[in-house]
């Protein structure tokens, strides 16, 4: 019976429903938020990133220039957006043949299937490109090739490439690094900050990231602000990271956080990560003749989402790591935010907890000593060691 409800619970409300994802992606976060949130989660966005229009970039007007008087003998091109807009800015530029003619002319390598598509979207033909989309792939090529006194550009995405330019370098390869766009920190921390601050409460359950520079930067402003301890401590326990693949994840895993990725590096296939995860690591139990799901911000009562207040979750929870057990009012109080030493306020937190969950039976009353769940009598020896 409980396994209908909850399957039942699941579909209705959607796989992410009461649990909060934080949004880092500053391109493509619309798209994202709009995934998670068709499948119930609530979305906090704080872009950690900014992108420095292309026509804007000395850089890349001065690399493309080199490129072109200067021939390599093959480009790397990383990705889509980029590849397509270093075109553009070369047109602005009034070099977008002279480019386009250069590239004609040289060993043109795409990372994956976007971008081939744009690389002959602009008219030229890719001479090869890895099935997996792996930048290793890519590596691997080149240096079985022979690099030694060849001249590569390599298009970059906002970031150097962790280990890909220095590899050709040491193999003795000339890398000409192409930034065709710019990370730079936002304008307005504002949103940031709210995120940071939502992460050390536990008020988000996962943080998805599709850059290494946006996890770079957040970990960064954690760090200006005297924050970053507290957000690896939340990463490392209650907080899950989400990356789009494995380079995004670099700076978290650097700092020792673990990470969970999906088999595609797409938004898809991430969105659908957290809908495996994050129900997962929710605690479900079987409550007074009722199937109980405590998830981030609400629970789940028979398949029925009830949002619950920040203290009553605190307290539910407290009462869930100990399902059946009497849990005193003091140790209740210390798991209250910011409540002081008054007991009084685990009574009125708890009165808005019953209320939000509609079922007051759910939780007893243990006179002179506390509460608990009603753990069904059938559970007490499953979890009376919980």
């Amino acid at each position: 019976m409980y396994d209908e409800k909850q399957q039942a619970g699941r579909q209705e409300q959607g796989p992410l429903a009461g649990f909060t994802v934080g949004v880092t992606a500053a391109r493509r976060a619309d798209e994202l938020g709009a995934l998670l949130q068709r499948r119930g989660a609530a979305v906090l966005h704080a872009p950690a990133l900014r992108i420095v229009p292309l026509a804007d970039d000395g850089e890349l007007l001065a690399a493309t220039q080199v490129i072109i008087d200067q021939p390599p003998d093959v480009v790397v091109a990383t990705t889509a957006i980029g590849f397509r807009g270093w075109v553009e800015a070369a047109d602005g530029w009034g070099l977008g043949e002279p480019l386009l003619n250069r590239l004609r002319g040289v060993e043109l390598l795409a990372r994956g299937p976007k971008v081939k598509g744009a690389i002959r979207a602009a008219g030229l033909t890719e001479d090869w490109s890895p099935c997996s989309e792996s930048m290793a792939e890519v590596l691997d090529r080149l240096l079985a090739e022979g690099v030694d006194g060849r001249r590569i550009a390599a298009q970059l995405h906002g970031e150097p490439l962790p280990g890909f330019v220095e590899a050709l370098r040491a193999g003795g390869a000339d890398v000409v690094p192409v930034p065709v766009y710019r990370w730079m920190p936002p304008e307005d921390q504002g949103p940031v900050d709210r995120l940071l601050d939502a992460v050390v409460s536990r008020g988000v359950d996962a943080l998805t990231f599709t850059s290494a520079p946006a996890a770079a930067s957040l970990l960064s402003r954690a760090e200006q602000r005297g924050l970053l301890d507290e957000v690896l401590a939340a990463l490392g326990h209650d907080v899950l990271s989400v990356c789009v693949g494995p380079v995004t994840a670099l700076p978290l895993q650097a700092l020792g956080v673990d990470t969970v990725q999906p088999e595609r590096f797409r938004l898809g296939p991430l969105v659908q990560l957290l809908c495996q995860e994050l129900p997962g690591r929710a605690r479900a139990l079987p409550i007074a003749g009722h199937w109980v799901e405590i998830r981030g911000h609400a629970v789940l009562v028979d398949g029925e989402l009830k949002p619950v207040p920040p203290a009553g979750m605190s307290l539910l929870r407290a009462l869930a790591r100990r399902p059946g057990w009497v849990v005193a009012r003091s140790e209740l109080l210390r798991a209250l935010p910011g409540a002081g030493r008054d007991e009084h306020a685990v009574e009125t937190a708890m009165a808005r907890l019953r209320t939000a969950l509609g079922a007051p039976k759910l939780i007893q009353t243990v006179v002179k000593r506390g509460y608990r769940l009603a753990l069904d009598p059938a559970a007490d020896a499953k979890y009376a060691d919980a």
